[in-house]
């Protein structure tokens, strides 16, 4: 194969196409800092960034209402602000009162469901020419092929989750039919690499069953069995089925729900919770949601210790009657 035909092939994901965007957006504008950036709840997630004017790598995290761009996708900034401290918005923005920032352009990055994914954008610290205005049907152009690649991909890690679910019977729990410690520690580890590429939320679940030790010296390990059955089966019913559901601990049980953040972290925990006591089942819960600064694992280390301090308020209470 030429050089010239490999100019031509197709880029391999996401993550190549959009390195390409920003690398040829900022040689063509010369603007300070481009960036590929995702919105999720408080947080402005910085995908990917090209150019060397502000300290800003990938994976850096930001407060998505202290930016311009939070401005611009309700309106209440213009998309390409050659000259920023002219719009008094951006002006006045917490952003701009931590770095300089004299020139802006932003345009949105959707799913096709017509959901904000993040944002396609650029600073530079000096104003720049108006005929930067003129670029915007380019910046849209881009957005518009990024979102189109961004769609293909996430769908694809949808079913490859699915078929994921599917082979992961050698590393499933004999006795309830879930992942058992090894597959969940597979499977956290493949689902943060995805979160580092796309930004994906994910929140963690724990739970651990009540008085099980109990119930297996006071009525056999028979019955004891029959309540981590029931307890496994209505936490995979609860559940969708791209979820990761695992018990990792005698009476331990784990779940992983990604593109879900804090925001949907409480109707989680309450929708597990009903699950449970619908089957007749007491437990302690936890959760917490993956922090973009941090990943997957220490999500389940909060989740862990909340649920622990459920448990031993509970056993505190009980002691005090």
């Amino acid at each position: 194969m030429t050089d010239k035909s490999a100019d031509v092939l197709p880029y391999e994901d996401f993550d190549t196409a959009c390195r390409a965007v920003l690398a040829h957006l900022s040689e063509r504008t010369g603007l300070g800092l481009w960036m590929m950036t995702r919105t999720e709840g408080e947080d402005w997630i910085v995908l990917q960034a090209e150019g060397n004017q502000y300290a800003v790598t990938d994976g850096d995290v930001m407060r998505w209402a202290d930016s311009f761009c939070s401005l611009m996708v309700v309106g209440k900034g213009p998309q390409s602000a050659p000259r920023a401290a002219e719009v008094s918005s951006y002006r006045d923005a917490p952003i701009g009162r931590q770095v300089p920032i004299g020139a802006y352009v932003g345009v949105p990055v959707m799913r096709a469901n017509g959901e904000l994914f993040g944002t396609l954008c650029a600073i530079d610290p000096d104003p720049q020419p108006e005929a930067l205005n003129a670029e915007l049907p380019l910046f849209h152009l881009f957005a518009r092929l990024l979102g189109s690649i961004l769609e293909a991909e996430l769908h694809g890690v949808e079913l490859a989750r699915t078929l994921q679910a599917v082979r992961e019977e050698a590393s499933l729990d004999p006795l309830t039919g879930l992942l058992n410690r090894r597959g969940w520690n597979e499977r956290v580890e493949i689902e943060e690499r995805r979160a580092r590429r796309y930004g994906s939320p994910a929140t963690v679940v724990i739970i651990d069953l009540d008085r099980l030790k109990e119930v297996n010296d006071r009525q056999g390990h028979e019955v004891g069995d029959d309540l981590l059955v029931r307890a496994g089966q209505a936490l995979r019913a609860a559940m969708r089925d791209t979820d990761a559901v695992a018990r990792i601990g005698g009476d331990e049980f784990a779940v992983l729900c990604m593109e879900s953040g804090a925001d949907a972290g409480w109707r989680i925990e309450n929708k597990i919770r009903g699950a449970l006591a619908e089957a007749g089942i007491e437990a302690s819960v936890g959760w917490s949601a993956r922090n973009p600064r941090q990943d997957i694992e220490s999500a389940v280390i909060e989740a862990d210790r909340a649920m622990l301090d459920e448990k031993h308020a509970a056993r505190k209470e009980a002691a005090s009657d």
